[in-house]
């Protein structure tokens, strides 16, 4: 009995402790429940936001990228629809075997999709035979599908294919403009795998928020196979599409200047060949185009650089413009001051000479602009300029600064030079460094009357759901940089050096003789920092010109690096194939009528020869010619013998005749005038630029010893 009962107080007491253990139990489990209830975080996980992750679905709808264009409207750069194509292997997705969900026949499957995708049955079914896959993709031939190539696949009908759609960037007009439009490519986001278009160089890279616009999602509640709950809360942001870019590119401008470096380019070779095109009334840029370029569909770039805004070069002679410019504006000019060309020596014997180390002689400085010498901008400088005047001048032109254009990655040159050789260097554009976008921006000052305006590439922004314009960019002018005496010097001096006779720029002249403009060429630099490299090749060849002379549109500016033969072809070839594209394109009357082939004759010396002899000649060769007096024999002749001239020129033949005449030289420019009454012994006194509107001598008047004229000018242009 008394073990009995031991056992019993025993078991009493064992089962109040699993009685207390289970209420300690539990009360662990309440309070615990508690601290779930009450707690934001628990062991560090924020457990509110993991049940909504595991609750919520969320879906992007992307934002459709803007497209690119033209002025006139040609697309540049579109987004076009792109597909990936899957399939679905788990049987378990099909719950009606009448309508199967997933790939039931494997081989008829490869056998459909094969030629489709250009694959072989035995690859496509690798894909299709994979274990323990929901879904499989296709690799790269599955990819980057088109519209036409999906359609396909769809009649097919084949059950568990299925297409993911995304979007690539197409350029319709691949290699136009290419460095200007730049190009998008796609980035995908490695945590959560979506895939977005950025924009790199050019338009695309500048503007990329813009064109990219913004993404917006749709929030929703899921169940456990992830499908929508019904009639569940529901959060949506809409997305905001891209803007679509207006250009200020001219799409017909822009093929003639392509065009011209591509016929350039089977005759010629060259390092790279750039030409700048802009609006002479607007500073919009309307053509640009470069050798080597590249197609942004396939992006075969060697130069990831705008050569028109992002690498600065010696310019070369097109700066004496602007040291000339420079020089009129400090009232320190004058045309007809002269020096002797051919060589300079420094105050440190540094010997410097024209492009013709023997020069012309003893000339004047509207002669020495013609001829490009390089020895008339340093006794320019060295007479009546300084280094402050001239780079003062240059920095208001632009130079040495970034002109703003909104473009990526421009630069802005070089205008360092102090010491006296730098500087004269300087004058020619030997030594400092500019962009051709900063040059057609300094030449709007000669086509605005003085007026610097500002370069602009795009014209307009538009909201392609509202059509409304967000921005639209027009002429905008900076400040007035010449003044109009200046200005139609500069356009006398431009003309004369294309359409005078034998001066550097004749290889541009044009039938109209409406292209002036201003040759260059620059010695390239030594990479090794010891001077210029002395090669017949190593040069950049250039050509800073306007067109039409009597009402200005075009401001063209071209460069050639490493020509081959160094020649000046290239260039002038494309310039005049432009010029005479763009001229039909602009319907110019002035431009389109002269049908006469131009050729050019070197003229040899006719003095003391007869005079019925030499209109003979002259006559065969097609060659206009003027007799003044009435001998038999020329005694003199303008110009003279070794110049150049074409059959759209005048010689003039003086003959032996006893009692000549002022003849009447209305109508001719300044420079034939002055050249002509010079060698009939008259003096000529010369007021204001230009073309001879009247002569205070009649024509027919004796000339008689000391006699002298007096001739009117004006310009015979208003741009």
């Amino acid at each position: 009995m008394k073990k009995a009962k031991k056992r019993k107080k025993n078991n009493i007491r064992y089962s109040k402790i699993v009685i207390f253990a289970s209420l300690f139990l539990f009360a662990c489990m309440i309070g615990r429940v508690i601290q779930l209830g009450i707690s934001s975080k628990i062991d560090g996980i924020n457990l509110k936001e993991l049940a909504s992750k595991r609750t919520t679905a969320t879906e992007i709808l992307s934002a459709k990228r803007g497209s690119i264009y033209t002025s006139d409207g040609d697309v540049l750069a579109q987004n076009v629809s792109s597909y990936k194509i899957i399939a679905y292997l788990d049987a378990k997705r099909t719950t009606d075997k009448n309508n199967p969900q997933h790939v039931v026949d494997k081989e008829k499957t490869a056998k459909a999709l094969a030629p489709i995708l250009g694959m072989s049955e035995e690859d496509v079914l690798k894909y299709l035979s994979k274990e323990g896959v929901y879904q499989t993709e296709f690799g790269s031939k599955g990819s980057n599908l088109s519209e036409l190539t999906k359609n396909k696949i769809d009649v097919l009908d084949l059950p568990g294919i299925d297409f993911i759609e995304s979007f690539r960037r197409y350029y319709p007009k691949g290699d136009f403009a290419s460095y200007t439009v730049g190009y998008a490519k796609t980035e995908t986001d490695e945590k959560t795998g979506e895939e977005t278009l950025s924009g790199e160089m050019g338009i695309e890279e500048y503007y990329d928020k813009i064109l990219k616009g913004e993404d917006g999602y749709v929030q929703y509640q899921k169940d456990l196979q992830g499908y929508k709950i019904v009639d569940s809360p529901e959060r949506r942001k809409e997305a905001t599409q891209g803007k679509d870019i207006y250009l200020t590119i001219d799409s017909n401008i822009q093929f003639f200047v392509e065009q011209a470096i591509n016929n350039a380019d089977i005759d010629y070779d060259w390092e790279w060949f750039n030409i700048t095109i802009m609006d002479a009334n607007t500073g919009a840029l309307i053509a640009t185009a470069t050798s080597p370029s590249f197609d942004p569909n396939i992006r075969n770039i060697t130069n990831y650089l705008d050569p028109t805004i992002a690498s600065p070069y010696e310019p070369g002679s097109t700066m004496k413009t602007f040291t000339y410019m420079a020089a009129m504006e400090n009232g320190v000019y004058n045309g007809q001051e002269t020096y002797h060309s051919g060589v300079y020596t420094t105050e440190d014997g540094t010997e410097i000479g024209d492009w013709n180390r023997n020069g012309w002689g003893t000339i004047t400085f509207d002669k020495g602009y013609a001829m490009s010498s390089n020895v008339g901008v340093i006794n320019l400088i060295n007479r009546h300029m300084s280094s402050t005047m001239l780079r003062q001048y240059f920095k208001k032109l632009g130079f040495g600064r970034k002109t703003g254009i909104t473009l990526p990655n421009e630069e802005a040159g070089n205008l360092e030079f102090k010491y006296e050789t730098e500087i004269y260097n300087a004058g020619f554009g030997q030594g400092i460094t500019t962009t051709p976008i900063q040059n057609v921006k300094a030449m709007t000052a000669l086509t605005n009357d003085g007026m610097l305006l500002e370069p602009f590439v795009v014209k307009k922004i538009i909201d392609p759901d509202t059509n409304e314009v967000i921005l639209k960019n027009k002429r905008t002018e900076i400040e007035r940089v010449a003044s109009t005496e200046t200005v139609q010097k500069m356009i006398q001096l431009m003309d004369d050096c294309v359409n005078g006779i034998g001066n550097t720029g004749s290889g541009f002249r044009i039938p109209s003789k409406e292209l002036i403009g201003k040759t260059g060429t620059a010695q390239i630099a030594d990479e090794n920092g010891r001077g210029y490299l002395s090669g017949k090749e190593d040069i950049i060849s250039s050509f800073a010109g306007i067109y039409p002379k009597s009402k200005p549109k075009l401001i063209i500016y071209a460069s050639v690096k490493r020509p081959s033969g160094g020649s000046q072809k290239p260039l002038s070839n494309a310039i005049k194939e432009i010029v005479n594209n763009a001229a039909k394109y602009y319907n110019d009357d002035n431009t389109t009528s002269s049908t006469v082939e131009v050729t050019e004759y070197n003229i040899p010396s006719f003095i003391n020869q007869n005079l019925e002899t030499v209109k003979t000649t002259l006559n065969s060769e097609k060659i206009k010619y003027t007799v003044i007096g009435n001998g038999t024999k020329v005694v003199k002749q303008y110009p003279e013998k070794k110049d150049k001239i074409t059959n759209q020129d005048t010689i003039y033949l003086i003959t032996n005749d006893q009692e000549l005449k002022i003849p009447n030289v209305t109508g001719l420019s300044s420079k034939v005038a002055n050249s002509l009454l010079n060698l009939l012994g008259v003096k000529v006194k010369l007021n204001g630029v230009g073309y001879v509107t009247s002569q205070n001598i009649k024509e027919g008047t004796k000339i008689t010893e000391n006699m002298e004229i007096t001739l009117e000018l004006k310009p015979k242009f208003t741009g």
